[in-house]
């Protein structure tokens, strides 16, 4: 005790004394308490409130401290950059630091007026601190700090990020939150909102369903994008150079039915199933006839090419020596007829697994269209089914924007299905139904990509839905089958779940820019236009999932109800219902997929 006091006594000689010679003060507690920390909401906790992301998210696990933390994942032309400005004093000291995990992540600041600052770690598998300083010019009153991956190394987390020195000369004080948002007009495709005017505010953020979608200066917006008969969550914030209000009261909309886009008089929920016309297996042969009045749709499986560049497509029914309870051709023509009696729809389904067909040439797509025509008036059809799997669509290495695709396969596949749909009317039954490699997974990956060394058929599929999109009558993904695939969460989703479905279907249903740009975004399709694709029973194919699944991705996707970690951004009364491979499979195991689908949509 008596050392410490002496100690004590010897400083305070020291500091008076530094006192005492001129041109030397201490620094008084007053200037300590100057320094703040000015970063807003740097642990995430309000999502991300605050910050700007390409492709960012907010999650619980894991973090740093506290109950969240920034996961973003930068993609083939996005580095998930995740930003934020804010208000600062002129000729002043500032230190910037975070923790980061994941490889190659960068945390910095710019716009500082003086040498703009970064800190980086190749790699931390753990949470690691990065920290760096930077003085403010002269004439600074404003400095963006960001954090950012690198291109297709994988997620990254940052937390607890900090911007400490003076606090801005601002207004001081964020706005309060604005109040009276309500709805002032709806349409199929938007949402025109207006609200009360905030004191002090500089502009206003408007959220969807939880995700900034746009700032506006006024106190009105039009949220536009949407999908037809959809309901959606809007929120407003207030805006200025302390910060962002808290969000406003939550308004709901639903917008308008969307035109016909060949509807062609369907159920407002359908069942679609595939049924083996031209072969059999352990599923055995199922006539026809004997399909039960559930089925809404049945695709007729396959009609094949009889090569894969000639476009010339057969429709060959099971032989008797294969499957020896097969109809008569009388009888099958009599069953089709009988089916359309009913109500129902029955397509000819082109490709399957071993139907490869490439459409290389103008004259492969104008046999296409004349064999196929042949088919569907030879058996008195109502339509189509796109079913092109394995190499059949594949994009070649220039061929970057899906809105202009330049590959003849897929600019010929267009032109024969366009030629087809006018051929005959409105009433013509256009459905597809490709893999998930071909659709979602355009979102992380297009083509050959911008490097080169992609497999050039990853999202080969946008193009053609993106074109026949008014003409399209259902989009049925196969969502079995198929490898983890990365959702508009940034998180990777694998079958034999209801995740996956949600997943997968809400980003037809909300739309994604293709292969992370941002400026280049594969719009949302109807809810009346999209059909979940699913296995029957598990020996149709990998991912089948029980009816206890069926009905949580219904639940979610129709009302936003029994969701499970995935976070959907819409809710769509109006998606149309349930595709599965296939009526043969389902009567093998006792039509379990037919009495879920029933007992759901009665």
């Amino acid at each position: 005790m008596e050392r410490a006091r002496r100690t004590r006594s010897v400083l305070a000689a020291l500091t008076a004394a530094l006192l005492a010679v001129p041109g030397i003060t201490a620094l008084s507690s007053a200037a300590r308490a100057a320094d703040a920390d000015v970063a807003a909401n740097g642990g995430f906790e309000s999502g991300l409130t605050g910050w700007t992301c390409t492709a960012g998210t907010t999650v619980n696990a894991p973090v740093h401290s506290g109950s969240s933390a920034l996961q973003a994942t930068p993609l083939g032309s996005d580095n998930a950059r995740c930003s934020q400005t804010v208000t600062v004093q002129p000729n002043a000291q500032y230190t910037l630091s975070g923790y980061v995990r994941g490889s190659y992540v960068y945390l910095g600041a710019t716009g500082t007026g003086t040498t703009d600052v970064s800190a980086w770690t190749q790699s931390a598998p753990d949470w690691q601190k990065l920290s760096t300083t930077f003085r403010t010019g002269a004439a600074t009153t404003k400095v963006t700090i960001h954090t950012h991956g690198w291109y297709g190394t994988g997620a990254y987390q940052a937390d607890d990020i900090t911007l400490v020195g003076p606090g801005g000369s601002g207004t001081g004080q964020p706005p309060a939150a604005p109040a009276g948002l309500r709805t002032a007009s709806v349409t199929s495709s938007s949402v025109g909102l207006s609200w009360s005017a905030v004191t002090g505010a500089t502009g206003y953020a408007v959220y969807r369903d939880g995700a900034r979608v746009q700032t506006v200066t006024g106190t009105s917006a039009t949220v536009s994008g949407l999908a037809a008969a959809t309901a959606y969550s809007f929120q407003v914030t207030a805006l200025n150079d302390a910060g962002e209000s808290a969000k406003s009261a939550t308004v709901t909309a639903t917008t308008t039915a969307g035109p016909g886009g060949g509807t062609s008089d369907l159920p407002p929920h359908a069942l679609v199933g595939y049924l083996h016309a031209s072969f059999a297996n352990g599923a055995g042969y199922t006539r026809l006839a004997d399909v039960p009045d559930s089925w809404d749709v049945i695709d007729l499986a396959f009609g094949e090419p009889t090569s894969v560049t000639s476009g010339d497509i057969r429709f060959r029914r099971c032989p008797v020596t294969e499957c020896p309870n097969v109809e008569s051709d009388a009888e099958f023509k009599a069953a089709v007829k009988a089916k359309q009696a009913a109500g129902k729809k029955v397509l000819i389904s082109i490709g399957g697994q071993n139907g490869q067909v490439q459409l290389t040439t103008a004259a492969a797509r104008d046999t296409f269209v004349s064999s196929v025509s042949d088919i569907i008036d030879t058996y008195g059809l109502d339509g189509l089914d796109i079913d092109f799997e394995g190499h059949s669509l594949s994009l070649n290495p220039n061929d970057t924007d899906f809105k202009n695709p330049t590959t003849p396969v897929i600019v010929n596949l267009i032109s024969a299905l366009k030629t087809l749909k006018a051929k005959y009317g409105a009433k013509f039954v256009l459905t597809m139904a490709p893999e998930t490699f071909f659709v979602q997974n355009g979102y992380q990956y297009y083509g050959t990509g911008k490097w080169g060394g992609q497999d050039p058929r990853c999202g080969a599929y946008l193009p053609v839905i993106h074109a026949l999109r008014d003409d399209l009558t259902l989009l049925h993904v196969q969502d079995y089958n198929s490898g983890p695939v990365m959702g508009l969460d940034n998180q990777y989703h694998s079958m034999g779940g209801a995740d996956f479905h949600i997943a997968m279907t809400d980003m037809l249903l909300t739309g994604f820019p293709v292969a992370g740009d941002q400026n280049n975004v594969f719009p949302p399709l109807r809810p009346d236009q999209v059909a979940i694709g699913m296995p029957a029973s598990t020996n149709a194919g990998n991912g089948h999932v029980s009816p206890a699944e069926v009905t949580k991705t219904l639940d979610c996707l129709t009302k936003k109800t029994n969701c499970g970690s995935y976070a959907t951004h819409g809710t769509w009364p109006a998606l149309r219902g349930l595709m599965t491979w296939s009526v043969n499979w389902d009567r093998y195991a006792n039509w379990e997929f037919q009495k879920t689908f029933d007992a759901y949509f009665g």
